[in-house]
């Protein structure tokens, strides 16, 4: 029986972090996997073309929960979005699933962990947004709590940098892997 694994990917369009999902499907695809990937958004008209063949198996979750409120709030339904999505995968996906490959929010993964999941998260740096503002860091000291305390709960976690794994305070030095882009 073919290995089984999952993506977890907040928006499948076109850019830096859905090529590398994309890539990582596309290769374990080709090692004999069986990949679904789970995303909250994927354009036909504006995406890779790989995610249009059949064999990858693209699904959509959560797109019926708002982007932003007012173009405000963006990363916090982002959260919601994925936490949705990962809902969806909780009920309708085989926990036999060898593995779920969450991309950029770790909200999902306590969720995923506590239902029996085997989870890798890619982390990227939280502090790439701008905290300039007292209204603006007070929007995102909660989803940096909750990030710091999710990142955790993934059973390995890939970085782009040793500056990116030892940023987090629940990402241990022997829990992070370095990926390297290539």
């Amino acid at each position: 029986m073919a290995k089984r694994i999952v993506f977890l990917h907040p928006d499948l369009g076109i850019g830096g972090a859905e090529r590398l999902v994309v890539d990582a499907a596309v290769a374990v695809l080709q090692s004999g996997y069986n990949v679904k990937i789970i995303t909250n958004h994927h354009d036909p008209m504006h995406c890779f073309e790989e995610t249009l063949k059949s064999e990858l198996n693209v699904i959509v979750s959560g797109s019926w929960f708002p982007r932003s409120i007012f173009g405000r709030c963006i990363a916090l339904c982002a959260y919601i979005r994925l936490l949705l999505a990962s809902v969806y995968l909780v009920f309708t996906c085989n926990r036999q699933n060898d593995l779920v490959f969450v991309d950029q929010i770790s909200a999902p993964l306590t969720l995923l962990r506590l239902t029996g999941f085997k989870v890798i998260f890619n982390h990227i740096y939280q502090l790439l947004t701008d905290r300039k503002t007292t209204l603006k860091r007070w929007y995102r000291f909660p989803l940096d709590y909750l990030e710091e305390r999710t990142t955790g709960y993934a059973d390995k976690i890939l970085v782009n940098s040793h500056f990116t794994g030892l940023g987090n305070r629940a990402v241990s030095q022997p829990s992070y892997f370095l990926r390297v882009a290539c």
